[in-house]
This record gives C-alpha cells, sequence and structure tokens, in this order.
C-alpha cells in the first residue's frame, strides 16, 4: 500500500535526527532519497547509513539559510535523480535560550532564518519543478509541539515553528488544484542528540506528559514519513498532524 518505487524523496537537515530517522522510512518503502546538510562529515556518515540499508541515495553539502545554495543545490539534486516527488523541509534548531527581551537581533534573525525563510526559500526552489512536471507533488514541514504549547524561553522557536502551520495551510489552498499537497509534522519529544541537550527537568516534564510515560523515539518518525509521501495521502492536505505519544493534551 506504501509502496514508494520510483520516488524521489528531498530531506533537509537529512544527515541526523529527526530528519535521518526518516530518511531511512523512506528508503525502507523503497524511495530514492537525497539529504541536504550542512555538515560533510554527518552527510558522509547518513550516506553510509542509507547505503547500507540499501537505498539509492546522495548526500549534498547545503547552507539552507542561504537561498542561492539552496537554488544550486537543488539543480544538483535533479541532475543526480531527475525529478522530486516529496519534499521534508526539516532542517532547524532550537535557536538561543533566554527571555524574549534578553534576545539580540541577531539571534531573533537567526533562529527566523533557520527555521522559516529556509523552509520558504526551498519550497521556493521545488514548488515550480511540481508545477512543471503537472504530477503533484507533496510539501512536508517539521514543525513541533512548541507550536501550540507554551516554551519558555524559547519564544523564537515556537513562534517559527507556529509560522510554519500557517505557512502549511496556505500552500495547501493555493496549490491544492494542481495536485501538490502540504502538510506539517508537529513531534513532541522525541530522543535525538539534539534534544538530549535540554534540561533534565524538561525531559522529566515531557516522560510526565506524555500518555504512556515514555519518550518518542526516531523510529516513530519512519512511517509518518511515508504516509505523507505516498499517494494514500492524496486526500489529506493543510493539517498539522502532532506526533507526541499526548503531550499537548495530558496536562502532566
Amino acid at each position: 500500500m506504501f509502496d514508494l518505487s520510483d520516488h524521489v524523496a528531498l530531506v533537509t537537515g537529512g544527515n541526523g535526527g529527526l530528519g535521518l530517522a526518516m530518511a531511512k522510512g523512506l528508503v525502507k518503502a523503497g524511495a530514492s532519497v537525497a539529504i541536504w546538510g550542512r555538515n560533510s562529515e554527518k552527510n558522509e556518515n547518513a550516506l553510509a547509513a542509507l547505503k547500507d540499508m540499501g537505498g539509492d541515495v546522495e548526500a549534498f553539502q547545503c547552507d539552507v539559510t542561504d537561498p542561492e545554495d539552496i537554488k544550486a543545490t537543488f539543480d544538483s539534486t535533479l541532475k543526480r535523480f531527475g525529478k522530486v516527488d516529496s519534499c521534508f523541509a526539516n532542517a532547524g534548531g532550537s535557536g538561543s535560550t533566554a527571555m524574549l527581551h534578553q534576545l539580540s537581533g541577531s539571534d531573533w534573525s537567526s533562529v527566523v532564518d533557520l527555521n522559516l525563510t529556509s523552509v520558504v526559500d526551498t519550497y521556493k526552489a521545488v514548488i515550480p519543478h511540481f508545477l512543471e512536471r503537472k504530477s503533484g507533488g507533496k510539501l512536508v514541514v517539521t514543525s513541533s509541539a512548541a507550536a501550540l504549547l507554551g516554551t519558555p524561553l524559547h519564544a523564537g522557536y515556537s513562534t517559527t515553528k507556529a509560522a510554519v502551520t500557517g505557512l502549511t495551510r496556505a500552500l495547501a489552498v493555493e496549490l491544492g488544484r494542481a495536485g501538490i499537497q502540504a502538510n506539517a509534522i508537529l513531534p513532541g519529544y522525541i530522543e535525538t542528540e539534539m534534544s538530549r541537550e535540554t534540561s533534565q527537568a524538561f525531559r522529566d516534564a515531557c516522560k510526565r506528559r506524555s500518555c504512556s510515560g515514555e519518550f518518542g523515539t526516531l523510529e516513530d518518525m519512519e512511517g509518518i514519513a511515508v504516509y505523507l509521501a505516498s499517494q494514500k495521502s492524496n486526500f489529506m492536505t493543510g493539517q498539522t498532524l502532532v506526533l507526541d505519544g499526548g503531550q499537548t493534551i495530558h496536562p502532566g
């Protein structure tokens, strides 16, 4: 039902964490995958791991905060694979930890550039390709449960993650008649190298709020990525799919 043979997926920030987890799920379903990342060493490690799974994959070094780099890397991706069927705009970061009034202008700009503007610029590279091919397409952004919850000391992160859900709804309407779906994944606390750097108090609170009393795992990202890339999700668009084990509904 979810066979992705002859499907090409692009995953930004695909060299680690949630992005690599989604790439693994896509490879398992038969997709060819292009991963973009800034760190060349992480790119090579991720590429080796995906190739060990038998995937037709390629890693591209790309800084998604640079629109010219995005354009050039997308051209290289098309040259390698010939097309792109789904785009997972996953690259992002938590930004500076501080109260809003303590954030410098550069702190604020950097998190907006990474979590919001990079998504816009990536989509601006991909959408014309989708429209030209006239075969539809899938736009998927990694938002966060922080878009729904109040997250102290991370106003920039929460704001940008909420913003991409608005972008998702706008693009769903704008592009729907072209057969293009746009959706957002809102993960709760999932164990990654980056999430382990958060405070123990925050980690404990997330575990309490989880209905199962457990954290999410990277493997939890695989299935939702495959579903949203597949033709079986063609009637789902403009949606924010919360993947949090109930953390946003549990009072803790």
